[in-house]
C-alpha cells in the first residue's frame, strides 16, 4: 500500500478514524500527517517513510474489523514506499485528523448521540411491559432492583457523559425493546462490542454502497443486502 492510497483511505473512513482512536492516539496521528505534510514538501523520501511508518504504528490502535486496520493488514509493519504523496492529499486528510483531536472527537460523538436512542431504565421499562403483555400479568419486581437492562449481545451501547448508556433505537422493532434479528447480525459482523462508535457511525452515516443510511434502509432493503454491505467494509467476503 502506498502512502497516497492509505491517506486516501484515512479521508474515505475519518469519522470511524476518529471514533476508534483515543484523543492521544489522534493526537499522535496529527502530529505524523503534519510531519509528513513536511517532509513531503521538502522532497525528502526518507524522512517522509519515516513519518509514514509512525502514522501506521499509531493506526494499530484502530479495531481489528475497522476498514483501515483491514487494508493494511500485512503492510502495517512493511517498509513504507518512498514515493512522495501529493500535498493536496495530505492537506485534505490534516483538515479532518489534523485539527484539534478532542473536538472533532466530540463533534463525531455528539452527532451519533443525538440520534433517537433508549436509555437503560426506557430499555428495561419497555421489556417488562413486553413480558407482562405475553404473560399476561405482571411481574413483580424486587425491592432496589432499579432498571436491570436486559442482555444486550450483538446490540451497540453509546456512552453519554450527560446520560448514560443509550442504545440506538434503529436496532429495535418499532414501540419495543425487542432488538431485530438483522441488526444483531450486522452489529457482530462489525464488532460493535468493540467499537461501539464505529458500528453506530456505519449504521447513521451515508453509505454510497446501499444508496442511503442503513438504518433507514431497514425493512426497505433486503436484510441480506444490508449484511452483504457490511460484510464487504469488514471483508467477510
Amino acid at each position: 500500500m502506498t502512502s497516497e492510497e492509505l491517506l486516501r483511505l484515512l479521508q474515505s473512513h475519518w469519522t470511524t478514524v476518529v471514533t476508534g482512536l483515543d484523543e492521544d492516539d489522534l493526537g499522535q496521528v496529527s502530529g505524523a500527517l503534519r510531519e509528513l505534510r513536511e517532509e513531503t514538501a521538502a522532497g525528502d523520501p526518507v524522512a517522509a517513510a519515516r513519518a509514514v511508518r509512525r502514522l501506521k504504528r499509531t493506526l494499530a490502535a484502530l479495531p481489528p474489523g475497522h476498514p483501515v486496520s483491514v487494508a493494511l493488514g500485512g503492510h502495517r509493519y512493511a517498509p513504507a514506499t518512498r514515493e512522495l504523496p501529493g500535498l493536496g492529499t495530505i492537506d485534505a486528510v490534516i483538515s479532518v485528523l489534523g485539527t484539534d483531536s478532542a473536538a472533532l472527537l466530540r463533534t463525531a460523538r455528539r452527532r451519533l448521540l443525538a440520534a433517537p436512542a433508549l436509555t437503560e431504565a426506557e430499555r428495561a421499562e419497555l421489556t417488562r411491559a413486553e413480558s407482562a403483555e405475553t404473560t399476561g400479568a405482571e411481574r413483580a419486581e424486587p425491592t432496589g432492583a432499579g432498571h436491570a437492562a436486559p442482555p444486550d449481545a450483538g446490540l451497540i451501547r453509546l456512552r453519554d457523559p450527560d446520560r448514560g448508556i443509550r442504545y440506538p433505537r434503529f436496532q429495535f422493532r418499532p414501540g419495543t425493546a425487542e432488538p431485530l434479528p438483522v441488526v444483531r447480525r450486522i452489529n457482530t459482523l462489525l464488532r460493535a462490542d468493540r467499537d461501539p462508535w464505529g458500528a453506530a457511525d456505519w449504521w447513521l452515516g451515508g453509505n454510497r454502497w446501499l444508496g442511503g443510511v442503513p438504518a433507514d434502509l431497514l425493512g426497505v432493503l433486503p436484510d441480506e443486502a444490508l449484511e452483504r454491505a457490511a460484510a464487504e467494509l469488514v471483508g467477510a467476503f
